[in-house]
């Protein structure tokens, strides 16, 4: 930690002689309190100034797209009891991840098209990736849970019921919340207890891991693995669940003689599973690729699209091709409608 802190004072002040370098410990004190980074600086989607004006009405609209049509969705499954179900109860889940993962990040995009400085205290840039990371570990887990829900259902519909009871639902949720808030908690102390007190300009309109660790003066070996481990064990481990899930769900269908019958069956699990293909295909995307590669604008694209526009897409994908949600949609409106006409 001393040798780091010596060549973090050699890189802040440069103009000193060597003779200086050297002064006491109690002036080496002083000057680390003075290099060690407070804020970083991000520097955003572009440069372009006109461009950010643009762009900042499209993504508030996108935001708040995003925050009606999942809490619409909440409040239109918390309301309608033909919704009580396990995969409204999971999808309703889904949808405060989603408006948890997009207001982690989304109000700092807003506000940083307004300013000419996009700088982030280190608290606040660390509670950033904190809360993103907790809601994209959970989300991962969240939708192990509905494949192996949309399992049962097909595979034993008869037992359904009994199975995916209430009390194994909450505890399910309770699991990918818990897991989630671990994961992101060990990655997040991992890169953040490390010594940052040089260059402060993060490649990024949002704080991200890859990007913030180059930054350091510190060995950055332990963290890398911290994040690899966590990566490995929610990323790949829930598309191996979803996958074998699928699997089963398929050898189902086919053993399924009406054709009638079998497009049903597929019907339920649509949805789910076009979120997942977007879901794990964009984040497969921008966090396998070549470290080099995340300064490129095309990868700067696609994390536009994994965290800001997946969350939009998610409650659009799963109403737009569910007639229970549209049924339940109609009957909501009819009661508002006739509730206005008598008041």
């Amino acid at each position: 930690m001393k040798s780091i802190s010596f060549v973090c004072r050699i890189k802040a002040f440069p103009s000193l002689t060597f003779s200086h370098r050297l002064a006491p410990n109690r002036s080496m004190e002083v000057s680390r309190n003075h290099t060690s980074v407070a804020m970083f600086v991000l520097l955003g989607l572009s440069d372009e100034k006109r461009l950010q004006l643009i762009l900042f009405p499209i993504f508030l609209g996108i935001y708040l797209v995003t925050l009606i049509w999942n809490l619409g969705l909440i409040i239109l499954i918390k309301m309608d009891s033909h919704l009580h179900t396990p995969v409204y109860f999971f999808f309703s889940f889904l949808s405060f991840i989603d408006i948890s993962y997009s207001s982690s990040v989304s109000p700092r995009i807003l506000s940083d098209f307004l300013k000419v400085e996009k700088k982030i205290s280190f608290i606040a840039c660390a509670t950033q990736y904190f809360v993103g990371c907790w809601m994209g570990l959970s989300e991962c887990c969240l939708l192990a849970v509905m494949a192996c829900d949309r399992y049962v259902a097909i595979g034993s519909p008869l037992q359904y019921s009994a199975i995916m009871s209430p009390g194994l639902c909450q505890n399910m949720i309770a699991g990918a919340f818990g897991s989630g808030f671990l994961g992101s908690l060990v990655v997040t102390i991992s890169c953040f207890h490390l010594y940052y007190c040089g260059p402060n300009l993060i490649q990024h309109f949002f704080c991200d891991v890859p990007q913030i660790i180059s930054l350091s003066f510190s060995n950055p070996f332990i963290s890398q693995m911290m994040l690899f481990l966590v990566s490995i064990i929610f990323g790949f481990c829930s598309l191996l669940v979803i996958i074998l899930s699928y699997g089963f769900v398929a050898v189902y269908i086919l053993k399924i003689s009406s054709i009638k019958g079998s497009a049903k069956a597929f019907s339920t699990c649509a949805s789910h599973l076009a979120i997942v293909t977007l879901f794990f295909g964009t984040g497969l995307s921008v966090y396998l690729l070549p470290s080099s590669s995340h300064l490129k604008k095309e990868d700067k694209v696609l994390s536009v699209f994994y965290v800001i526009l997946i969350p939009m897409l998610n409650p659009l994908i799963y109403s737009l091709r569910n007639k229970e949600i549209k049924e339940a949609l109609k009957t909501m409106t009819k009661k508002a409608t006739h509730l206005s006409l008598y008041q």
